[in-house]
């Protein structure tokens, strides 16, 4: 049987303390993965220290350099839309700060290869709470983010919130990118439950979360409030 193809997709602004050793953690890998930067107008030089770094890597890093900070959502469904286009067979999102241990991206796969998922996601409520390093109130909100999901929407997902995942190119072919709303961490809720109302078989991997030792966190009050409204609009769209 062919060997599949996979694509890593990392949204980045002012990476630049990680965008190079988080390349370099992936490429390592074995099972050739490659890698997608999409970076929204770093003003510290990310983007360039990529480019930098594609030529020791022919053909295998690749990067989408938008003009300002468009939110995470649109920069994922962008990358959706190419890596589609490209013809990956599977499609990962994943962050730069390595709170996402890029050793995980193989158990990601093998849940999807192996296990018969048509999406995984890396959890961090799956087997309890996996969280290293985060503030007590930030556990409680995210942890609690995800109870009130779960309540809304009627599934069974544990982490919805999560940004480490691995999708089948079938998941994405199956989804209408266009009509995906929300842009900040509503985002992922938004994808996983459209990927679920349309039949697709998830699995939940434990993964343990590290919060960032270098950077700066991008999170805001206002994508915690996109994430609460919209999840009560999503519990009445009709897909």
């Amino acid at each position: 049987m062919a060997k599949k193809s996979k694509l890593v997709i990392i949204p980045t602004y002012n990476e630049i303390e990680n965008v190079e050793n988080i390349i370099r953690a992936v490429l390592a890998l074995e099972g050739e993965y490659h890698i997608l930067i999409i970076d929204d107008g770093s003003p510290d030089g990310t983007a360039e220290a990529v480019k930098r770094l594609a030529p020791e890597f022919p053909g295998r890093i690749f990067i989408i350099e938008r003009s300002g900070k468009l939110g995470l959502g649109t920069a994922y469904i962008a990358g959706f839309k190419w890596a589609l286009k490209k013809g990956y067979d599977y499609i990962f999102e994943m962050d730069a700060d390595f709170s996402h241990d890029p050793n995980d991206l193989p158990r990601l796969l093998a849940a999807c290869e192996e296990g018969g998922a048509d999406f995984a996601i890396g959890s961090r409520y799956a087997d309890g709470v996996s969280v290293v390093n985060w503030p007590i109130g930030r556990i409680i909100m995210s942890y609690y983010a995800s109870v009130y999901t779960r309540t809304v929407l009627r599934t069974k997902i544990k982490d919805s919130t999560a940004g480490f995942l691995c999708y089948s190119r079938k998941v994405l072919e199956g989804i209408d990118l266009d009509a995906v709303k929300m842009k900040g961490y509503g985002f992922q809720i938004e994808m996983k439950y459209t990927a679920v109302r349309k039949g697709f078989k998830v699995a939940e991997v434990p993964v343990i979360f590290v919060n960032r030792k270098a950077g700066t966190s991008k999170m805001s009050g206002s994508i915690f409030g996109e994430a609460f409204w919209g999840v009560i609009g999503l519990r009445f769209r009709k897909f």
